[in-house]
């Protein structure tokens, strides 16, 4: 296969696999250095090079779970508290085999904030489809909480959490994309 083949084939087959798919197996920090190494290689504007990552695992897995449990029941009114949401947060973060903030470092005085925001999520893309190449499954998830953890994650001031990447094997069987067709999303304009 040429390059741009194996390139659309791992593109259009990614999908994102949620925790409760994932297998217990260890992904070896080998595994996960070469995950982030992709990362590092997205666009960035004047090199700022945004992206920034805390690995969570083993043990630390946990303490996020009760990080999360705990803002959850701070920041919720009583009348929309679900114990099966609290519950989820111990659960996701026990069925992954490793977790990696997706935090953002903003160099106000370089470029705009969205630019940087656009540059990470360049490197979360090229993070899912490393890990898809090698099997892995993954998904980058946005709670509303995430805001909250700039202490837990001991994040600088200028730095902010953008999410969750839950990451596991699996045995998942493939599933097509569901995808509108791209003529629709395009318009052309030569004259």
């Amino acid at each position: 296969m040429s390059n741009y083949e194996v390139l659309s084939k791992i593109i259009k087959n990614r999908r994102s696999i949620f925790p409760d798919s994932y297998i217990q197996k260890e992904i070896t920090v080998d595994i996960i250095e070469q995950i982030l190494e992709s990362a590092n290689y997205a666009p960035t504007h004047k090199l700022t090079q945004p992206w920034r990552f805390v690995v969570i695992r083993k043990e630390a897995k946990a303490k996020l779970g009760a990080e999360l449990g705990r803002l959850y029941k701070e920041t919720v009114s009583q009348g929309n508290y679900l114990q099966k949401k609290y519950d989820s947060f111990s659960a996701k973060t026990a069925q992954a085999d490793c977790i990696l903030a997706i935090n953002i470092q903003f160099h106000a005085d370089k470029v705009p904030a969205w630019e940087e925001i656009a540059a990470t999520a360049c490197a979360v893309q090229n993070i899912a489809l490393t890990a898809d190449a090698l099997n892995i499954g993954a998904y980058w998830s946005s709670p509303p909480l995430i805001s909250d953890l700039g202490d837990f994650l001991n994040l600088a001031e200028n730095e902010k959490c953008y999410g969750l990447f839950y990451m596991g094997y699996h045995n998942e069987e493939p599933r097509e994309a569901s995808r509108t067709a791209m003529a629709t999303k395009v318009k052309w304009l030569e004259k």
